[in-house]
Parts: structure tokens; C-alpha cells; sequence
């Protein structure tokens, strides 16, 4: 057990790499306690370093100081939420954001770090492999390699959308720890060329078994590959794309849940809906105010629920009061759209049902700035959803993020065959997530039909912002607004966002910050 202590703990500080340019190790001689060069030899050891690699997944929500949560960060730059909290100062990178004023020293520079930090664990196991020769089989190196290398892809794919034009590397840098810093378009070309070689190496099963839930497949890199060639317009790839997303409806492994509602429910993580999901837990867990990183649950739903809102009522429990859901966000739903009310939580409309049912015993909540009364019932704080937590209640919630779900793989399939990628009933896809939904009118698979469907389907789980750019649709829909919140225009310089102060003065010279 000391033994394994000592190693873990190096893992963790070397995870702290702060840039794409730079990353700071725990140096410690000892005569008793093995090195790593030596203890990553074997196939245990190998493996406990891959699960290392899929450590950063957890840490975007809050880590390095900030809350960073990344389908959030998405979603604020989009239509769907506001910001709230206390002011335009409470979280300010976000209210920047926002409003496509981002600056270079308020930013959300804790994603970046998350980020390559994960790249950084990923490439470590490759070293490792190295060492470990013919002490790990040739079936388990494919089957680690595909997970570090898809996982590489996934944090570098954070940091393209985000930032596009990047420090990018394969093997971890040395002193003065400097990476050369590509092109979005060279990105590109970098992290599909190495999902294409996962893909090719078929070393990952289509679904997990249920002792590896949470590991990649081969249908969360295929959702994967549509995401960046689809974000791309890569039109060469949409074929190899579209026979994909056909693999896993074929599959027969995946299919949408009944209930929509049900989707994001404990009980349904991991269910036949899900592709992709990022572990929390409440049970045993110990992330607190002294150790973000612990191992635990996540704020997330802290973050999304109604400040001082009176525990237990209507099943929530209380927040900080950040990204209420937009008036017109709601209104957007027909009356008989089930995801309505999966979606959008009427908190206010609770409380006053509450009131007339009881004159003597009237409850309030804090309406913080922007609140509209409605709040994200997918990751809102559940009563008893972090019970089983030992550290702190705000930061210990069990909501898996969900990153990939079939009903996507659905719609990705239909978008596809209506840009002419190849032949299949988009129609009948599309409708089968109306469907669903309780809607019983079909809608023709055109491109702006199902663009609309994404942005009924996927509320609050960083599809929008992303939709938006890509169709072109960005410069007419994400404009100022009448409340005064958004007062700016998205434009093409607005893409990527500022490269964080503190990187560029890190690299010393070799990074170039984005025009925005």
C-alpha cells in the first residue's frame, strides 16, 4: 500500500500541467520506494495509469480554482441558458463569454489546464507501454492504447472548439517544455487522423460490459468522429461518418429510452440510451474545498439550482442560482412536448403552489440576477442525490454528465444522409426521437428541421453553441437580446476564444493569441 501511495502521488502532481507549454513533476529519491521508470512495467501498473488518463473527465466542473463545467461553457455562448448568479461580476469569464467579450486574463483557463492535463496522462501511458514490453500482452497494449488515444482526442477536442489554434504534441515535452503551436484546420487533421487509427485497430468493443462502465467503445469514438468531422464540414468523411452512426443503430446494443425524463435519472446511467457518460458518484465520495480533484461527485447541480431555495421542496434541494433557463427557452417547447418539463424546472411555479396550499407557511427562494424561474431539471440538485456523500454536500451530487446519447446517434444519421453522405430513412430517424418526445406530427427530414430537433433534445448538454456555428446559423441567432444581457454579435473572430494571459507568457514568445 505505500508503495502504490508513493506512485499515485506523482501521478497526481504530474497531472498538474498548466499549459500545452509547460508542467511541473514531484521529484522524490528514495532508496526504499520504486521509480516509475520501473514501476511501470506490468500490465496492473499499466493499467492503474489508464485509469489515471480518464481522471481529467471529472475535473472540468470545478478544478484550478474555476467552474468550468464543459457542456455549460458551451451552452452559455448560446440561447438556451443566461448566466446569473449574484452579478455580471460573480463569475465573470462567463458573463464575458456571453456576451463575446472574452479577454485574455478572464478567461476560463482552468478548462485549458484540465485539458491538457488529460492529454498529458494519455500520452504517459504510451511511454509506459514502451517500457513495459512483452510483460503486457498485445491484445491488452490495443486495448489500452485505443482508450488513451480516444481520450486524447476527446480533451483535444475541448481545446480545439474552444480555442482552435493550439500547442499540440503526442509524446510529453521536455525542458523548456515548449510545444509548437498548429492551426485549427492542423488540429483537425492531427485528432481525426489518430480516432481513424483507433477505429482501424478494433480493439474496443461496441458497449462495455457493466464492470467497465465509463471506459470508451467503439460507438463513443464513432459519435466522436461524427462530432469533429460533422464541427469540420469535412464533407470527404461524411460517408465514413454516416456508415458509423448506421454501425450502432444496427448495432441493436443502443436504443432511446422510453421516457425522456428518465434519461438522466441514477437509475438510468449507463441504460440503453447512453453512449458516453462521465462518472459521478455520491457514495463514499470525498471531493471537498481542499481537494477539488478527490474522487466523488459533482457540483454541477449545485451550480444549476435555485439560491436558497428551501430543501426538499418539489424534490430540490438548493444552489448557487447559475444559468437559469431562458423564458423563450421554455416557450419553445409545444404543451405536449415531454421534454419540456425534463428539461425546464418551474421552480417559481412550484413555489407558488406551494403557497396556496399553505397561507400559514410561505416559502421564497433568492431571485439572483437574470433568474426567470425556470432552472435545468436535467442536472438540477435532487433531493438525496448526494446522501451518500462524506465530505460536502454542495460538491458531491451522483448526476453522470451525459456527453453521447443514441437519440443523437439518430439525428447525426439523418442530418448526414439529408447533406448527401449516403443512402438511409432520415425521416424515420428523426421521428423516432419526435417520437419519443410524444409528438405524433412528422416533420420532413430537412437540414433546419433537425438542427431544431438538436436544440429540443439536447438543453444544458453543450450541443447548441456548437450547432450554430457549423450550420452558419451563429450571426442571426446569437445577437443582442431585449433585456440588455447580450449586447454583442457573434462573428467568425468570435470562434475562438482568447488564449489564456498566463499561456502566452508561459511560451515564452512561441504562441500567438487568437484574433478575437
Amino acid at each position: 500500500m505505500k508503495r502504490y501511495k508513493y506512485i499515485v502521488a506523482s501521478l497526481i502532481a504530474s497531472a498538474f500541467l498548466a499549459t500545452g507549454c509547460s508542467e511541473s513533476f514531484l521529484e522524490v529519491s528514495s532508496p526504499t520506494d520504486e521509480t516509475i521508470n520501473s514501476y511501470f512495467t506490468t500490465d496492473a501498473h499499466i493499467q492503474e495509469a489508464v485509469v489515471a488518463a480518464y481522471d481529467p473527465l471529472h475535473w472540468s466542473d470545478w478544478a484550478m480554482g474555476e467552474y468550468n463545467p464543459v457542456t455549460l461553457m458551451s451552452d452559455i455562448m448560446a440561447d438556451d441558458l443566461w448566466i446569473g448568479g449574484q452579478d455580471r461580476t460573480d463569475n465573470q469569464a462567463w458573463h464575458l463569454m456571453m456576451n463575446f467579450e472574452a479577454i485574455p486574463t478572464n478567461v476560463i483557463k482552468g478548462l485549458w489546464t484540465v485539458s491538457y492535463s488529460g492529454v498529458k496522462r494519455c500520452n504517459d501511458v504510451i511511454t509506459y507501454l514502451g517500457w513495459a514490453g512483452d510483460n503486457v500482452t498485445e491484445e491488452n497494449r490495443k486495448y489500452y492504447e485505443a482508450q488513451v488515444i480516444t481520450l486524447r482526442v476527446l480533451y483535444y477536442n475541448w481545446l480545439w472548439k474552444f480555442w482552435g489554434n493550439i500547442p499540440y504534441y503526442n509524446t510529453n515535452l521536455t525542458s523548456p517544455y515548449l510545444a509548437e503551436q498548429l492551426s485549427a484546420d492542423q488540429v483537425y487533421e492531427n485528432i481525426i487522423t489518430d480516432l481513424e487509427g483507433v477505429i482501424a485497430s478494433n480493439a474496443l468493443p461496441m458497449k462495455e460490459k457493466v464492470d467497465n462502465y465509463g471506459r470508451v467503445t467503439k460507438a463513443m469514438t464513432y459519435m466522436l468522429y461524427a462530432e469533429i468531422v460533422m464541427y469540420q464540414n469535412d464533407e470527404s468523411r461524411y460517408g465514413k461518418a454516416l456508415q458509423y452512426m448506421q454501425e450502432i443503430i444496427g448495432s441493436t446494443q443502443y436504443d432511446l429510452l422510453e421516457n425522456y425524463a428518465d434519461v438522466f435519472k441514477e437509475a438510468n446511467e449507463w441504460g440503453k440510451e447512453s453512449i458516453f457518460e462521465v462518472n459521478y458518484k455520491d457514495d463514499d465520495a470525498i471531493r471537498s474545498w481542499d481537494g477539488p480533484l478527490n474522487a466523488g461527485g459533482t457540483v454541477l447541480p449545485t451550480l444549476v439550482s435555485p439560491h436558497t431555495w428551501p430543501n426538499g421542496t418539489d424534490g430540490h434541494d438548493e444552489g448557487w442560482g447559475f444559468c437559469p433557463v431562458r423564458l423563450e427557452t421554455y416557450e419553445r417547447y409545444a404543451n405536449n412536448d415531454t421534454r419540456r418539463d425534463a428539461t425546464c424546472w418551474n421552480a417559481q411555479a412550484a413555489i407558488d403552489a406551494h403557497n396556496a396550499a399553505n397561507p400559514t407557511n410561505q416559502l421564497t427562494y433568492n431571485h439572483r440576477y437574470q433568474d426567470t424561474g425556470f432552472f435545468l431539471e436535467k442536472y438540477a440538485a435532487h433531493t438525496g442525490d448526494n446522501a451518500g456523500q462524506k465530505a460536502d454536500a454542495q460538491l458531491n451530487w451522483n448526476n453522470n454528465l451525459r456527453i453521447y446519447r443514441f437519440s443523437e446517434t439518430l439525428l447525426n444519421a439523418a442530418e448526414l444522409i439529408t447533406r448527401g453522405a449516403g443512402s438511409g430513412d432520415a425521416k424515420e430517424y428523426l421521428n423516432r426521437v419526435r417520437k419519443r418526445a410524444g409528438l405524433t406530427t412528422e416533420k420532413e427530414a430537412t437540414i433546419d428541421n433537425i438542427i431544431d430537433e438538436r436544440h429540443l433534445e439536447f438543453v444544458g448538454e453543450g450541443k447548441r453553441y456548437w450547432d450554430l456555428i457549423r450550420t452558419g446559423k451563429a450571426t442571426s441567432v446569437l445577437v443582442p437580446d431585449g433585456y440588455g444581457y447580450r449586447t454583442n454579435t457573434w462573428s467568425a473572430n468570435k470562434k475562438h476564444l482568447p488564449i489564456p494571459q498566463s499561456e502566452i507568457d508561459a511560451a515564452q514568445g512561441t504562441l500567438t493569441q487568437n484574433n478575437y
